[in-house]
């Protein structure tokens, strides 16, 4: 499969759960990756995305979440179930929805037609210098896996040398 695909992980890892985004950044950096993938480390999401845009098939965003579930419940969400409003999902702002929707208004050509938001279910977001709280960290490796299951990656395995 020859798709283009963007992930974009969001987040701050000194922020101790809202480090998810570069916490599976770096896991991903670890893995055998298709050709046709992009992957960034952005702090934050939303409208900042935009200019990351560039016709790809596939966006997928990866991020800590706030649904209600357990800490370090792995979430995958397709565009159809994601939430109108980011005031629950991320701490990020505008959120991914709000983006892709503007971006598919200014910029329809260079905008994904399918979206998935991918992450964990966070548990501390208000700790400086902390890092992922244990049942977030021990999350990060299925996150991953549900990225490259997205993308299509057959290998998962680590990077060619």
């Amino acid at each position: 499969m020859n798709r283009k695909v963007l992930i974009v992980c969001i987040g701050n890892d000194l922020v101790a759960d809202d480090g998810v985004g570069p916490a599976v950044y770096e896991e991903l950096c670890r893995r055998r990756l298709p050709s046709t993938v992009r992957l960034r480390l952005m702090g934050l999401g939303g409208m900042a995305m935009l200019g990351e845009f560039a016709g790809e098939d596939l966006l997928i965003v990866v991020d800590a979440l706030q649904l209600g579930a357990d800490a370090g419940t792995v979430h995958m969400l397709p565009w159809d179930q994601l939430p109108v409003s980011a005031s629950h999902v991320s701490c990020h702002g505008i959120g991914i929805r709000e983006a892709v929707e503007v971006s598919r208004r200014l910029y329809p050509e260079q905008t994904p037609s399918e979206v998935y938001l991918v992450g964990t279910e966070g548990k501390c977001f208000d700790t400086l210098g902390e890092g992922l709280s244990p049942e977030v960290a021990v999350s990060i490796t299925s996150v991953a896996d549900k990225v490259l299951e997205l993308v299509g990656a057959e290998d998962s395995g680590p990077p060619a040398g």
